[in-house]
């Protein structure tokens, strides 16, 4: 535990851990974890039954709106988001040089993100009502992936991809990044990804994105917020690193000795292992399954890898408990469905953005603003200051 104790008379001097891990800092209807027992839900829903039974509109509504839709809501819902997934014209001049090599997917749709709260005029959350708020959470949660989608293939040198109104979110979204129609099956298995990646509790960037909200900020300034945060590695930043994992151990006959040599020398194994899951995480028992469907020597060597990683952690570090987290078997399914991997941690990012917008609206509801204390270690006060 760290102290907080400051001189008496402010206020603070409360007990908290370092990263705030498990401090509760609010209350939410969204979503919560439930680490020991390996289970996470969207409002009252379990988010793996979700994904499995249900499509990724139908979500989007139960986290923006609160219920899940009946067929006509769902209708009506389509015909609302389909035309905030077009980029506006204003906006369109701005993206090739953000696209410009060099940056990072999440780099350039920051920014794109950003010029799109100022081109369109998204005004402080604080000055909003309710509808006015939701207005611009559907639309920046519905832009989001074509932003990301135009902005990859723009750093290609090639043309961005109109996203098709007779495509679902998942495969308009595959379908924007490739240019080509997606198998239905690729379709599905992104889109029980995307759905799974929604929203998982108060990480940090949907914590970021709470923060900047709680201020009465724009809604596209919390994205930014959030999306800055998902950048960082040991965040949203996984997918492609779990993969890389794979390509450095190579062959079967190799991993026995990568792996003895990597928990020998204390490095961590990327893809292994997570925060708040002390058992299986449910996102990655989902997602093995949908590699298993497909089939292949990658999705084979996946799971020896796996199998083995978990044996040796139990000999060389007994009681540690590790096992594969959702950027594991995620990096799988999406190398599987044609997703480039620059595009993994942007994939999750275009996910979610929703949860986020989810969050804000439910922040915004509440305009106490989130100011926390530090506790100061410097020297003494007051120091003479020199001449």
């Amino acid at each position: 535990m760290i102290s907080t104790t400051a001189p008496a008379g402010n206020g603070h001097g409360i007990e908290v851990p370092r990263g705030l891990s498990g401090v509760v800092v609010t209350e939410t209807r969204l979503s919560d974890v439930r680490g020991r027992e390996g289970f996470y839900h969207y409002r009252q829903y379990s988010a793996i039954e979700l994904a499995e039974k249900r499509t990724f509109e139908d979500v989007w509504h139960l986290m923006l709106l609160g219920a899940l839709p009946s067929a006509e809501d769902r209708r009506r819902f389509v015909e609302r988001t389909l035309p905030l997934r077009h980029v506006p014209e204003a906006l369109r001049p701005l993206l090739p040089a953000l696209a410009a090599p060099g940056g990072g997917p999440l780099d350039a749709v920051r920014g794109a993100v950003s010029a799109a709260g100022s081109v369109l005029g998204l005004r402080p959350l604080y000055d909003l009502g309710p509808e006015q708020r939701l207005d611009d959470a559907l639309l920046v949660s519905a832009l989001t992936p074509t932003l990301l989608t135009a902005l990859h293939r723009l750093s290609l040198g090639l043309e961005p991809v109109e996203p098709r109104d007779d495509l679902t979110y998942a495969a308009n979204y595959l379908y924007m990044l490739t240019g080509e129609e997606p198998e239905p099956a690729h379709a599905r298995a992104i889109e029980q990804y995307l759905i799974s990646t929604i929203d998982h509790g108060f990480n940090a960037s949907t914590f970021t994105a709470r923060v900047i909200a709680s201020t009465g900020a724009d809604l596209a300034s919390c994205v930014v917020g959030a999306l800055g945060a998902l950048s960082g590695p040991l965040h949203g930043g996984a997918p492609s690193r779990a993969l890389d994992t794979l390509d450095a151990i190579g062959t079967p006959d190799r991993i026995d000795a990568w792996v003895r040599d990597r928990v020998l020398a204390g490095d961590r194994i990327m893809g292994f292992g997570h925060p708040v899951y002390r058992t299986e995480d449910p996102r990655s028992r989902m997602l093995s399954g949908i590699a298993r469907s497909f089939g292949g020597e990658l999705v084979d060597f996946a799971h020896e890898v796996e199998r083995r990683v978990i044996e040796i952690l139990a000999e060389l570090k007994p009681g540690r408990d590790l096992h594969t987290n959702v950027e594991f078997y995620a990096g799988v399914v999406m190398e599987l469905c044609g997703v480039p991997r620059s595009m993994f941690t942007p994939t999750f990012a275009a996910a979610r953005t929703v949860g986020w917008c989810a969050n804000i609206l439910e922040q915004a509801a509440d305009s106490k603003i989130i100011r926390p204390a530090a506790r100061y270690v410097g020297d003494t006060p007051p120091q003479p200051v020199p001449a």
